[in-house]
């Protein structure tokens, strides 16, 4: 009963291959399982340093220093030109109006633009009234002096009868005063028709001097008076001037007697005068003084009109720039110079005289500096610039 009872003994394990194989690999991956967690953990460290770490620093830019042509102008003999605009007016510019009572115009005898002689009529006023009261003065002299003559005959017949006692002493003195009355009538009606006789004269306007007649403002039939307009305007000897609008630091450069240019706007052809006078005061707003000059009278001039005036002042040693290096703002004419460190700086200057060899500066500069001939107009104050010499022409 107990063998029956007995459990069987258990057969012996069947080991198969393909369990044998897997088992192999499960130890492999448990031998590497911290080297590849900690290969995981990097991996992850570099994809989040990538995804949210700082940006890369950005790599640097190299900016090209532009290459720029540049001289040294150095000093050279110019000749000192002023140059000035202005207007043309008269040299001594005459009103000429109504001397006496007036009256209506009845004649005009010049026009503008007419060469007068002094003491030519330019123009009649009517005379009608002042010669009737002429006509009356010229009657009371006649008068004046009938009654003198027979004053005169009664004085002598009654000196020639006083020695004989017909005649007393009395009555020649009586007879002296009724004469000398009558020379006093007499003289006093040639003194009225003197006066009258002037005033008829002051009817007539006159030329004060010769000159030429710049305006003519009265018609025939105008009515006028000694409280009425001008009648006309005249150049004193025909003479015109220039008066030039000069800058304070030029006026000092110039004298009376410089021979100058004058061009007219709008006109090629220039006219020579001379200076003949440099006002005293400098406009303390604009800071600027008038030089007239003198102009003899063509046609091509015209009172009021503008025009700009070339003053040789005589030569000086200045720096000389082309043109293309002299730049233009709202503080006025300025140029680009080369620092010792290549950094370009603005220089203010003041334009002198413009020829054939250039523009000479006034002030401003002293020659030495490495100025910018070209492309001003493309740099700024404080650019680094790479500059090239200029060869000398």
């Amino acid at each position: 009963m107990n063998k029956r009872s007995a459990l069987p003994e258990p057969e012996e394990a069947v080991v198969y291959p393909y369990s044998a194989f897997e088992g192999s690999w499960a130890a492999r991956l448990q031998r590497f399982r911290w080297p590849l967690v900690a290969l995981g953990v990097v991996l992850l460290g570099l994809l989040g340093w990538r995804l949210f770490g700082p940006a890369a620093a950005p790599q640097a830019v190299t900016v090209a220093v532009p290459q720029v042509t540049v001289m040294v102008p150095g000093t050279s003999e110019v000749t000192q030109l002023v140059t000035a605009p202005g207007s043309i007016a008269a040299k001594r510019d005459e009103s000429i109006g109504v001397q006496g009572e007036g009256g209506r115009v009845t004649a005009v005898l010049v026009e503008a633009g007419q060469q007068v002689q002094r003491g030519q009529i330019l123009a009649r006023i009517d005379r009608s009234v002042q010669a009737q009261q002429a006509a009356r003065v010229a009657a009371d002299i006649r008068a004046a002096e009938a009654d003198l003559t027979l004053a005169e005959a009664d004085l002598n017949r009654a000196l020639a009868l006083v020695e004989r006692g017909f005649v007393s002493r009395a009555d020649i003195d009586r007879r002296t005063a009724t004469r000398d009355g009558m020379r006093a009538r007499v003289a006093v009606a040639r003194a009225q028709l003197g006066e009258i006789n002037a005033r008829i004269a002051q009817l007539d306007v006159r030329a004060p001097s010769a000159g030429l007649v710049l305006a003519r403002n009265v018609e025939a039939g105008q009515v006028v008076g000694p409280g009425s307009a001008a009648l006309f305007r005249l150049a004193e000897g025909g003479v015109l001037e220039m008066r030039a609008q000069v800058a304070e630091q030029d006026i000092t450069t110039l004298k009376p007697g410089m021979r100058a240019e004058v061009t007219p706007v709008g006109s090629s052809e220039s006219y020579v005068g001379s200076i003949w006078l440099i006002d005293p005061v400098i406009d303390a707003v604009s800071r600027l003084g008038v030089v007239r000059i003198a102009l003899p009278y063509s046609p091509g001039l015209r009172v009021g009109a503008f025009a700009r005036a070339r003053i040789e002042s005589g030569t000086g040693v200045r720096p000389v720039l082309p043109q293309s290096a002299i730049q233009v703002d709202d503080k006025g004419n300025y140029v680009l110079v080369a620092g010792p460190d290549n950094k370009v700086q603005r220089r203010g200057v003041t334009v002198g005289s413009v020829n054939d060899q250039g523009v000479s500066i006034a002030s401003g500069l002293d020659g030495q500096e490495r100025v910018v001939v070209s492309a001003g107009a493309f740099l700024r104050a404080g650019e680094t610039i790479k500059p090239v010499l200029a060869p000398k022409s």
